[in-house]
Parts: C-alpha cells; structure tokens; sequence
C-alpha cells in the first residue's frame, strides 16, 4: 500500500461526527452544482438525479472509508446484501469498501502498539513490518517476527474504532436517510442492528483469541485445514497475535482442476455442517477473505474468528428437523421446525406458509438434490432475490429471522456464493444425511 493511502483514523465521537456531516455537506454542495449545471443547459433535473451522481457517491464511498469502523462496515453490508436495490452508481462505489480502505499512519500505529505494550514494544520481536499486509474495517493486519524466529501476524484494531460503533452506525443511518441516498422504500433497519451487534463482536479481540484457540484445539489434527497458532501473551485487547500462514484467496483458484475446487468445496461444506451440529460453533462472517488455499497441500487455511457465533444443542436440533423436511418435500415437518426456530409460521396465512416453505426449499435445495448440486447453474440468489421481492403481500407475518438463523444463513449464504464462483458440483445430500438421520 502506498504512502497517499495514508489516512489517521478520527478517534472522538466530536471528529466522526465532524466527517459524517462534512459528507453530507459535500453532497449537498454537489446537488447545487450539478442542478445548475443542468438549469444552465435548459435541463430541470430531479432530486434523485442530484443526489445520485456519481461524484456524491464517491464522496459517501471515500469518507466511508477513512473513518473504518462502524461507517466502513454499513458501507460493506450494504454492498453485499442491498447491491441488486442499490442506484448502480451508489452500489458500484460501496461494493469497493469490500476490498478497499486507508492505512494508519506511522506514528498512529506506533501509538496502538505503545498502548498495548509500552514504550520498549520493538523489544517484543526480532523484526515488524510496519507495511500492512491487510486493512478492514476494524483494524489493520502486520507481519513481525518473534525472537526464537517464528513468523507471526498481529491484526491491530484502529484507535477509537470499538468506542464509536453505536454512534457511527446511527450517524450514518441518519446521513444515508436525509441525503436520500438510499431508495425511500428500502427499511436497513435490521441491517443496522446487526452491523452493531457484528462490529461489537469483531471488535472483542479477548473472545476472538478463545475462538480461535477453540477452533486450533478442535481442527488441530485434521488435515484439511489450517488454524493459525495463537500467541496469547503477544495479544491484548487491542492486539491479535497469530502465526503467518501463507495461501491464495480462495475465490481467485479457478485455473485449478475441477477436481480440485469440488474437494475443496466438498470440504468447506463438512466444516460448516460440523460447526452447526457438532461443535455447536460456527465462524459465520461470508468473507471469502477468510479463507486461504494452499495448492500444493490442498489445504485451506481458516482465518478471522471475530464473527464466530455459538449454537445451543436445541438450535441445531431444529435445523435438522428443518433439513429433513425440505429433503422429505414434507411441508408440515417444516413449519413445525420453521415454529421451532422461531419464525412462528403456525399463526400466518396458508398462503404465507406456502410462501415460507417454497423460500426454505429454495435455500435448502443443494441438501435435497440427490447426487451433485451444479452451483454455477442452479441460480440460487436470482431465484431467492426474486422470491423475496413477494414479502411486501404479506406484511402482516413477515418477521425478522430469529438472530441464530441469521448469523447461520448469513454462512450458507457464502458458501452458496463462493461454490457458485468457482463452478463447484458437490453432492452435499449425501454429507448431510447422517446427521439428519439422527434425529429422533
């Protein structure tokens, strides 16, 4: 990363607050020119067409961006989950904040590691790199080297970044709504609740350190994966120390055999049904960022535990019962199990039960299919985005999924997106029934 990607994070409530309208002021001000501009060659040109020009949306996308945190991941989830609603303009800019964001400067990163281990820090290793090898939403990812030579990682989170969250969300929520530079229809609603809840749990670095210990502990010794070795007494509540372990992005493996990336798929798959059914613990963030593939070894490295929710025993005995009725095309079986988890489809409609069973049919069809699953032609999310579009007929009994199936849908969701990416064929039915098969 060059030196003009550069940019101090602004710690006090007061200074994001300051950008946030600094952001709105600056599209304002590009509404005015743009409307005379057009008036000036005879136009009369709508609100609509004034906000979403795409020089506002760079303004929205870049401010977004300097200020990481809470800003970067509303910017992020509403690229990810909101693009097919989105002006193309706006989607297009924020889609970059999956990928994109400014670095610390030196002596703001000096700082954070001051903060987590004095003023004599270089004494802690042999060598730190002070160019990042990775920057997110929350922090910043640096290779260093310990005195006995082991080559490590330290994800160093942003100054003032875990302090602001709740206020940074709200602000910009209330930006997005009086610039109008989202749909007047569209509810974010629910998404802002969960950038909170995600962002506050990303940001607890102690918990992310037990997790991943967890998952070392628990995958250890399989030799499909890789689970970096954690460093506790490198880590702090700012600071993640792990081991250096090498790969290629996952998502960029396509000039492999197709051999290879259905294995591949095939296990990613297993990994998912075992966090949900046997491990009861399940690192649920989409990003295919979080995962590495060593070509030679075949094996996938796992990383970034910040997102990793729990499940009670009750929860995954549900979705099996949910599973079983979609493979058994049972309707009843799957609303008792959709009553179970929560969505209380007992009370609606029968037409909104319909509703409810062809749309788990849909996103549960791989588990059904006998045989492979073709993922690059079974065009899960355009078949699911269009039903979606039927939820407004039935207002009365739409709800927010109960929090445990988002968080596990939010998964299935990325693994459906990345198997369709890489063309995958997996035969998942078959990985599935025997835990299905178990239930009582």
């Amino acid at each position: 990363m060059s030196k003009n990607k550069e940019k101090a994070i602004p710690k006090s409530r007061i200074s994001r607050f300051g950008r946030v309208a600094r952001m709105a002021g600056g599209v304002a001000a590009g509404m005015l020119g743009e409307g005379a501009k057009q008036l000036a060659k005879g136009n009369r040109p709508k609100m609509s067409d004034l906000i979403l020009t795409p020089n506002n949306a760079r303004r929205v996308a870049k401010q977004l961006s300097a200020m990481r945190g809470a800003a970067m991941k509303v910017g992020q989830l509403l690229s990810m989950e909101s693009a097919e609603f989105l002006p193309p303009e706006l989607s297009k800019i924020l889609g970059q904040l999956r990928d994109k964001a400014f670095i610390m400067p030196r002596h703001q990163l000096v700082q954070s590691l001051v903060e987590s281990y004095g003023d004599n820090w270089q004494e802690q290793f042999q060598s730190f790199s002070y160019q990042p090898l990775a920057a997110a939403s929350i922090g910043q990812v640096h290779r260093a080297t310990t005195h006995d030579g082991s080559e490590i990682v330290l994800k160093i989170q942003y100054p003032g970044v875990a302090q602001s969250i709740d206020s940074d969300v709200d602000n910009i929520a209330s930006l997005l709504k009086v610039s109008r530079l989202l749909p007047s229809h569209m509810d974010i609603s629910t998404l802002l609740v969960d950038a909170k809840a995600q962002l506050h749990e990303e940001a607890n670095y102690e918990q992310e350190l037990a997790y991943l210990q967890k998952f070392q502990s628990t995958l250890g010794s399989d030799k499909r994966f890789i689970v970096p070795k954690a460093y506790p007494e490198l880590s702090t509540k700012t600071i993640l120390a792990m081991d250096y372990v090498g790969g290629v992005p996952v998502d960029s493996i396509t000039e492999i055999a197709p051999s290879k990336i259905d294995e591949l798929m095939e296990n990613l798959f297993a990994l998912m049904l075992s966090e949900l059914f046997e491990i009861r613990l399940m690192q649920t963030d989409p990003n295919f960022a979080n995962y590495l593939y060593q070509e030679e070894s075949g094996k996938i490295v796992l990383l970034d535990f910040g997102a990793t929710r729990k499940f009670t025993k009750k929860f995954a005995t549900d979705y099996k019962r949910m599973i079983r009725g979609v493979v058994a095309q049972d309707r009843e079986l799957t609303l008792d199990a959709a009553d179970r988890l929560g969505y209380v489809a007992s009370q609606a409609s029968e037409e909104y039960q319909d509703f409810l069973v062809e749309i788990f049919n849909i996103a549960l069809e791989s588990f059904q299919e006998k045989g492979t699953y073709d993922f690059e032609n079974a065009r899960l999310s355009e078949r699911i985005a269009e039903l979606s579009e039927q939820v407004y007929g039935y207002k009365e009994f739409w709800q927010t999924p109960p929090t445990s199936v988002l968080y596990l849908h939010r998964k299935l969701g990325g693994m459906f997106l990345l198997a369709t990416r890489l063309g995958a064929q997996v035969n998942v039915n078959k990985m599935v029934e025997p835990y299905i098969a178990t239930l009582k």
